[in-house]
């Protein structure tokens, strides 16, 4: 029996030729780059019609994995001889222009440039003439390709941090590409126009309205992908114009709120339920009292940065396992009252919460459950507030407020700052 049934009812076919069903399908325009057919026949091995309907779709699966990792090998493979062409032009003194710019040069410019390209018995270097004579054209990459390329260059970026630092900066960029995606397409990144970023703003901008997400959320997607492909332009020396500018959406003024020191002693330091949280959350969030670091400045801190002993107890914070915010991080900040006494409990480290982002949450809703946060707008970063606000009340000097927060300061930076013996005077006069 003649066979032509449609798998799909889209241009797929099993027809049989001879004993054997073969799958006929139309090439999808996405992979004409790397197959050159309008058709594909791809045998399916049996003379079974019940077997050929099965084995279909499965075939036409793993044909289209495959011609998706030649893509990516291409678009790799494209990069690389673009950076090969141009770096070969640029050390034999040439500009690398395009092959349309080439042809429009003075005649002895062009003519020095073929002379160039020339090899041996006159003929023409097929990777000089690519360099040269503008022959490698510049690559073609998918927004669906770029964050690959992108993390392939971005060493300098991550390093120093830990695992769940990379983690963490890798999946926002992650989502706003998939988002571009979910919204736009996959168009290759050249192809990106205003319209299209207007689409994919417009987008952000309904869920704003929708209270789905916050205009700062919105202004980082953008940035995140914005910057992902400012990055690769620049490094691949790629020449496109990208139509990024007046994207960004106005935030709402505000700030983190500070608990007030009455609050901190009577129902945080004072509340016989925080004996119920683990030592090690404890011990962070008290820490915080007296010191106003980060908490993720502390948790990968061992024996070595947690210094007990001696006239005066102190923390070093130090990039261990992981980078800080920035170069000014890097501080000592002594330890006084309750908070010296909470690291005494923990004086080699954390290591439930090592490497690890998960403790704000859990002290967030501790706090929360137990009636230790005064509004709805008050999170566990606000005794780090809380620890500015009575240093700048006591009249602390603004250096030492700032070295002490891991604070740039808006003037030249002079000298090693105060000693660790007037950090902890300044401290254990104003210490909880």
């Amino acid at each position: 029996m003649e066979i032509a049934e449609a798998i799909d009812g889209i241009n797929m076919r099993l027809v049989k030729r001879g004993d054997t069903y073969h799958l006929r399908k139309r090439v999808p325009v996405r992979y004409a780059s790397v197959e050159t057919r309008e058709y594909i026949w791809i045998t399916l091995k049996t003379d079974s019609e019940r077997d050929a309907s099965r084995k279909a779709a499965q075939v036409w699966d793993n044909t289209i994995a495959g011609w998706e990792a030649q893509l990516a090998g291409n678009s790799t493979m494209a990069l690389a001889r673009f950076d090969a062409a141009r770096n070969l032009a640029h050390a034999r003194g040439f500009n690398f222009l395009p092959v349309t710019r080439v042809a429009e040069l003075p005649i002895n410019d062009l003519l020095n440039r073929v002379e160039s390209a020339a090899g041996r018995g006159g003929r023409i270097d097929s990777l000089k003439a690519a360099a040269f004579l503008g022959g490698e054209a510049r690559p073609a990459i998918k927004v669906s390709e770029a964050l690959d390329v992108y993390f392939g260059l971005a060493g300098e970026l991550l390093a120093g941090k830990s695992q769940d630092q990379i983690r963490r900066w890798e999946n926002p960029r992650k989502k706003a590409f998939a988002d571009f995606i979910k919204v736009v397409g996959d168009p290759a990144i050249q192809a990106i126009d205003a319209d299209a970023m207007l689409t994919f703003r417009n987008w952000l901008a309904n869920k704003v309205v929708k209270n789905e997400i916050t205009a700062n959320s919105a202004n980082k997607a953008i940035i995140h992908f914005c910057g992902v492909l400012r990055h690769i332009n620049r490094r691949k020396q790629l020449g496109i114009a990208f139509p990024f500018a007046d994207l960004a959406f106005r935030e709402k003024a505000g700030q983190r709120v500070a608990f007030d020191d009455t609050w901190i002693r009577e129902k945080i330091i004072g509340n016989p339920k925080l004996m119920a949280l683990n030592v090690e959350a404890r011990v962070i969030m008290l820490g915080m009292v007296n010191t106003g670091y980060r908490p993720s400045e502390v948790i990968n801190l061992g024996a070595e940065q947690i210094r007990l002993d001696g006239e005066y107890p102190h923390l070093r914070i130090e990039p261990v396992g992981r980078t800080l915010k920035n170069d000014q991080s890097k501080r000592i900040i002594p330890l006084v009252g309750v908070s010296l006494e909470a690291f005494k409990l923990c004086p080699s480290g954390f290591p439930r919460y090592f490497g690890k982002a998960s403790f704000s949450a859990v002290i967030n809703k501790f706090m929360r459950e137990n009636g230790m946060m005064p509004t709805d707008d008050h999170v566990l970063y606000g005794l780090r507030h809380a620890f500015e606000d009575r240093m700048l009340a006591a009249g602390v000097d603004e250096r030492i407020r700032c070295d002490l927060m891991g604070h740039q300061i808006k003037r030249q930076r002079y000298g090693a700052g105060a000693t660790l013996a007037h950090l902890h005077k300044v401290l254990q006069s104003i210490a909880l």
